[in-house]
């Protein structure tokens, strides 16, 4: 058993890739199978499916010029990696790319068959919706196995060493960063841009509700559910699955000396959780009357024990490699790496029922903004951020308790399989993301078309108010789980540059690299690390306030000077409101994007004077992590919480709509959007794109040294 797990990692994953993959289209095909509507129906999701896909495609173009830059450097600046690290770049660029544009197509086609399936009720509706994310949840999962485990194939069977292998796949990981971070950069802009401008003068001023056809602004709004918590959500979530393989298998390989069986345990596991992935999708069910929330986690309560169960043959068929290495593995044993994994799907379900707690209509977080509310704008955003501050503490005693006994168990080893087991769940959780902008595009239509008002309140609005839960549930796991992938890039960082500084007669600065609280060039890089988030997220948040103040003088002009569009005698210009939100989130993206590259960069050519920067720039990692994993999770959750405030009250709580209190929660919600759409689940990708960045450049470093 060890023998055929070890020898044949590659190909079961591979195999493992394609099946998902291949199930992906077989989902693909139902959902377009299914009944799309009537004519104003399909006019409507028409308009959503041309400026998603228009805005996409001009985001790739813009990506697509500054990847080919960083091609021709990776290929021809000395020490960095050469060929094989630039072609891994671009594999793992046009992959996030592909998971998201593909994804998002599918979201696009399926908004308008769910809303035509909620006439049936809510059980088809939700049918409908969840396989039409569950596209982009196991289209990321078997591209991701596919193109680390396709190219790590490859390079080893042309004749790589497996060192040079694995640098290429770094490369790999930081074409899907590149993307990912534009990726949630820019359409976090554009959604919320749009949400924003739609919301403070649809909403607010002119006292019309969410998605009324009327608002210039609403076909913008729904383009961008989908660019946003779809397209980006999916390269996001590429990136980070396909970095921490690539990660725990570099770690794996430094640690024991390149034992190829145990390098390839990543795969393994990725692969037969991908598989069960697909089993537990097949059980999210409801009958009406029934608990959306309930049958969702129903799958992913499935997936996690098949997962655990198939992690059993995989784990103890390494038996003998892990004996023969259980020094190296911090004297761990097979049972210990098992415990590891168990603990990375642990860790997924605790984060997960945090989240929920603190954005979720049913508990208290949610239900006292909600009451905030009613004496004010200002105490709604007083409560909001008093939540969003206190919604730090549980997950990072989660995350910092896994780490610990990972550790405990295995050393750095037993936290690299806790990431892999934990990122593992990839395919049934980001399901539960897409479904998000599926149903709420699905009730933007119904609102849009003039759909029965029985098919908003029993069915389309149930869905979209489990899919803002869901939504932040999963970027909860998303950041918690970069955090932790961190952590193993941070020890790779460190370890890749001793070795290689070694390997090039620099044993002397190697074995004085120390990353101690007591030098003022770690202390330095812990401050600089620390503030990147913050600066980062600030020019996220300034962005959609520009797009946002744009829309709003955008649609105000309109209701001026179509004084007909109110009563319907008047087409409002969609168009234009798409056009401004699509250049602003162009222009804008590329600054917050930068940040994470340029900077590692600039802090490490400090070498050419003092050998110190290594230390600074290790400091700067470990900065970053710890500052972005608050921002991040504080942002999502705190604008989570304000999001289903803001649904609690319009679903009849404290006045209801029109009210004071409701005016008040529009308002959190608007702050909200951003934070939770935006600046939040960009950090996530800034976090790992750093540490990449820094990883890449150690040839070049040690060279200049």
């Amino acid at each position: 058993m060890s023998t055929f797990f070890g020898e044949h990692a590659v190909l079961i994953a591979l195999i493992c890739g394609a099946i998902t993959v291949i199930y992906g289209l077989i989902l693909t095909r139902w959902v377009l199978s299914k009944p799309d509507g009537d004519d104003k129906m399909r006019e409507i999701a028409s308009a959503i499916q041309e400026g998603a896909s228009a805005y996409l495609s001009r985001q790739y173009r813009t990506v697509g010029i500054v990847a080919v830059v960083i091609t021709l450097i990776l290929l021809f600046v000395p020490d960095l990696g050469g060929w094989r690290v630039a072609v891994g770049f671009l594999i793992g660029a046009i992959l996030s790319a592909a998971a998201g544009f593909i994804g998002m197509n599918v979201a696009v086609r399926a908004n308008v068959r769910t809303a035509e399936a909620a006439k049936k009720g809510l059980g088809p509706a939700l049918d409908v919706a969840f396989k039409g994310g569950t596209v982009t949840g196991i289209l990321v999962v078997g591209l991701g196995l596919i193109g680390v485990a396709g190219y790590y194939g490859v390079l080893l069977a042309t004749g790589t060493e497996q060192s040079a292998a694995l640098y290429g796949l770094v490369g790999l990981g930081f074409g899907g960063s590149l993307i990912s971070v534009f990726a949630r950069v820019g359409g976090g802009i554009f959604t919320k841009g749009a949400d924003v401008g739609a919301d403070l003068v649809g909403k607010i001023e002119a006292g019309i509700p969410e998605d009324d056809p009327r608002n210039p602004a609403v076909i913008a709004d729904n383009v961008g559910d989908n660019v946003g918590d779809d397209a980006g959500m999916a390269a996001d979530l590429f990136e980070t699955y396909a970095v921490s393989l690539v990660a725990a298998m570099l770690l794996l390989s430094q640690l024991t000396d390149g034992n190829e069986a145990l390098v390839g345990l990543p795969l393994i596991l990725g692969g037969l959780s991908g598989l069960a992935s697909i089993v537990g999708t097949l059980f999210v069910r409801v009958k009406e009357g029934g608990s959306v929330m309930g049958a969702l986690y129903r799958g992913v309560l499935i997936s996690a024990v098949i997962s655990a169960l198939l992690f059993i043959p995989a784990i103890f068929g390494l038996d003998d490699a892990i004996t023969a290495n259980a020094a190296a593995l911090g004297d761990t044993s097979t049972g210990k790496i098992f415990g590891c994994a168990i603990i990375g799907l642990v860790i997924t379900a605790l984060l997960m029922a945090i989240t929920e707690y603190y954005t979720g209509t049913k508990w208290k977080p949610v239900k006292d903004v909600a009451e905030a509310s009613t004496t004010g704008h200002a105490t709604n955003i007083i409560s909001g951020l008093g939540f969003s501050m206190q919604a730090t503490a549980l997950p990072v005693v989660v995350i910092g308790g896994g780490i610990l006994i990972a550790n405990w168990l295995a050393g750095l080893a037993g936290i690299a399989i806790a990431v892999v087991a934990m990122l593992s769940m990839a395919g049934v959780i980001i399901a539960l993301d897409a479904f998000g902008p599926v149903t709420d595009n699905a009730g933007g239509i119904a609102e849009m078309a003039g759909l029965p008002e029985e098919v908003r309140n029993n069915v389309t609005d149930p869905l979209d108010a489990v899919g803002n839960t869901t939504k932040a549930v999963t970027k909860g796991y998303a950041i918690g789980s970069a955090a932790l992938a961190a952590v193993i890039l941070f020890a790779s960082y460190k370890d890749e540059l001793i070795l290689q500084l070694t390997e090039a007669g620099k044993g002397a600065i190697a074995e004085s690299l120390r990353f101690d609280l007591a030098d003022p060039w770690v202390i330095v890089g812990l401050l600089v690390g620390g503030a990147m988030p913050f600066v980062f997220a600030s020019f996220c948040m300034s962005a959609v306030g520009k797009a946002g103040k744009a829309v709003v003088e955008e649609v105000r002009r309109q209701f001026r000077e179509k004084p007909g569009i109110m009563d319907y005698s008047e087409r409002p210009e969609y168009g234009t409101c798409v056009d401004i939100v699509t250049r602003t989130a162009l222009r804008e993206m590329l600054i917050p994007a930068a940040i994470p590259i340029v900077i590692p960069i600039l802090v490490g050519l400090l070498v050419i004077w003092t050998d110190s920067a290594l230390q600074m720039l290790g400091g700067l990692l470990v900065g970053t992590i710890v500052t972005g994993l608050f921002l991040a999770i504080s942002m999502t959750s705190g604008g989570g919480a304000w999001d289903n405030a803001k649904k609690l009250i319009e679903d009849g709580a404290h006045g209801g709509k029109g009210s004071i209190a409701h005016q008040a929660a529009v308002t959190g919600d608007t702050v909200g959007d951003p934070y939770k759409d935006t600046a939040g689940p960009a950090i996530n990708p800034m976090i790992k794109i750093a540490n990449i960045v820094a990883i890449l450049i150690i040839p070049a470093l040690v060279a200049l040294i």
